[in-house]
């Protein structure tokens, strides 16, 4: 099974971003993805943004996560 984390871009160096979710600051890399900004959220995989998402639904889906995490991993 494969897990993409959406994470929000803090900054952008030589091709690679520092992202963040809610704290937690990961690199990864942007050539997968054509145009990426300081503020966009990403799915990251693997140590690669593979793609922008909607920042509604990076927090959505970042919701989802937090809860399931609260459960002990066991959905709600």
């Amino acid at each position: 099974m494969c897990l993409a984390v959406p994470m929000k871009i803090a900054e952008i160096t030589e091709g690679t971003a520092i992202c963040e979710v809610d704290g937690v600051r990961r690199e990864a890399s942007l050539m997968m993805l054509e145009e990426a900004a300081v503020g966009d959220y990403v799915l990251i995989h693997a140590g690669f943004a593979i793609e922008k998402i909607d920042p509604v639904e990076a927090q959505k889906t970042l919701a989802i996560f937090r809860e399931v995490l609260d459960n002990g991993g066991m959905e709600p």
